[in-house]
């Protein structure tokens, strides 16, 4: 159903109306904060809890915003890049600090089930137009245009949209990501009014693809998910299952395995198992994998391992209510979105998570480099995720992998990630955090971390390889600030 983020929708007006209306409350929330320029030093706020921007900052941050402004960006052939980040992509919105953006993003997996995800929907029949003639995006992936396997080679599989780009952002700044809505895409077709759909590939590059124990070995399979657009329905259910089939792309190029996005899937060469899955309930909660800044180190960026500017961190924690945290590092920022899920759990171990088309609404706010002394953003060089009740950091085999690993790190990633070196970055993170925004010795900040935080393995498919640590808001709630 359109919440006011379909412009095709015959009722935009009115529902675009109503969602703004229902914005109301986080606006007057936003007003009341430090982030207005009304000289307030109330505590900030990120959904419900105490927020990384100390009150100070909120305020410092706040009086460079005069107003706020609502903008919706679409996902279409002109306003997504299929694959990669780039510096040199020029932004298809530009904001200001304050304000408010919905933005559409489309899976990269939606012609597993063309039908159910694609057919009807004008945006993204447009993205995944491929005929012998034409594709609708190209390239798709940081590689080269020539490549066997399809222009951009598929060296990153993510259709991402944007970039949007911050006005006044520097480099050295911080910018901060709201999450406040996220809501599934409907299906177009009139056949699955009312429902949304997801794709899940047990592929390649899944951690079990060689460790398998039954049938032929080694095999690709997908597993195509039902979702209640209208959000009655709090779960997911399987609907069937199929070999891949091996694909031949309308350019002629066989594909016996999934080794590039979009690849248009024909049904009548696959055999489909109906009732996997059967009784088994998945709760949903989507979120987008791929969200982040673009990074100065390269000019075009494979979406697939996430590093220091974000990315591909894959943490179902970044979804509705959550506040992203990013240092930027080229001008605007030029901050891009994409790899919708519905639902995954932390190491996404086959590969992929169901991968479903999402519309999300963000607020944008900056955090100048000269007001960051002295708060707990001052020496953030890494993306940083605080919900309700946590703060969250992401920890990686390679931190900043295109600066570690030299002219060839976007190939050599992919042969030296490790859940060790993820878990070493990850400790050493929380250990700065610890120390420097809550003001623990490195003794209290190693004795806590054994007792009260929670290391989890993120992802274990992206290249860079993710582990997560988590700690509760409330165990500083007696500690003086």
């Amino acid at each position: 159903m359109c919440a006011g983020d379909d412009p095709t929708c015959h009722a935009f007006e009115e529902h675009r109306r109503r969602f703004r209306r229902d914005l109301e409350p986080e606006r007057r929330a936003f007003l009341k904060s430090g982030f207005a320029a009304t000289g307030a030093a109330a505590a900030a706020l990120a959904a419900g809890g105490p927020s990384l921007a100390s009150p100070a900052l909120a305020e410092a941050s706040g009086a460079k915003i005069a107003a706020t402004t609502h903008y919706h960006l679409p996902a279409n052939a002109e306003t997504v890049h299929w694959g990669f980040f780039s510096r040199s992509l020029k932004p298809k919105v530009e904001i200001g600090s304050g304000d408010f953006v919905t933005i559409e993003t489309l899976t990269h997996q939606a012609s597993d089930d063309a039908e159910r995800m694609i057919q009807g929907d004008p945006g993204a029949e447009s993205v995944y137009l491929w005929t012998k003639d034409k594709m609708g995006v190209s390239p798709r992936g940081a590689g080269a245009m020539d490549a066997k396997v399809g222009p951009g080679g598929g060296l990153g599989v993510h259709i991402c949209t944007g970039p949007v780009a911050i006005r006044g952002a520097e480099p050295g700044d911080v910018l901060e990501v709201r999450i406040l809505d996220v809501a599934p895409r409907p299906s177009a077709n009139p056949k699955y009014k009312g429902l949304a759909f997801g794709s899940n590939a047990a592929a390649w590059w899944g951690y079990h693809y060689n460790d398998l124990l039954t049938g032929d070995k080694p095999r690709e399979v997908v597993t195509i998910y039902e979702v209640d657009a209208t959000g009655a329905r709090d779960w997911a259910r399987a609907v069937y299952s199929f070999r891949w089939p091996g694909v031949t792309d309308p350019f002629g190029v066989a594909h016996p395995t999934i080794d590039y996005p979009g690849l248009p899937v024909d049904h009548t060469k696959t055999q489909k198992t109906f009732e996997v899955l059967k009784g088994i309930r998945v709760p949903i909660r989507p979120h987008f994998g791929t969200m982040g800044v673009a990074p100065a180190e390269a000019d075009r960026v494979n979406t697939i391992p996430p590093s220091y500017t974000g990315g591909n961190i894959d943490n179902w924690r970044i979804g509705k209510g959550a506040t992203l945290y990013y240092p930027v590092a080229v001008p605007g920022a030029l901050f891009s979105v994409g790899d919708p899920h519905a639902s995954q759990g932390d190491s996404e171990l086959c590969g992929t998570a169901i991968e479903c088309s999402l519309t999300g609404t963000f607020q944008f706010i900056l955090h100048k480099k000269a007001d960051l002394p002295g708060t707990p953003l001052e020496a953030l060089d890494f993306p940083m995720i605080e919900t309700r009740d946590d703060w969250v950091l992401s920890g990686f085999s390679y931190p900043n992998y295109l600066r570690d690993l030299g002219p060839d790190a976007q190939s050599a990633i992919f042969q030296k990630s490790s859940i060790d070196l993820a878990m070493r970055d990850a400790f050493r993170k929380m250990r700065q955090f610890l120390m420097h925004a809550k003001g623990l010795t490195e003794d209290e900040a190693i004795s806590l971390m054994s007792v009260a935080v929670d290391f989890g393995i993120t992802q274990v498919v992206d290249g860079n390889w993710g582990v997560h640590a988590v700690v509760k808001k409330a165990i500083f709630s007696d500690r003086v600030a």
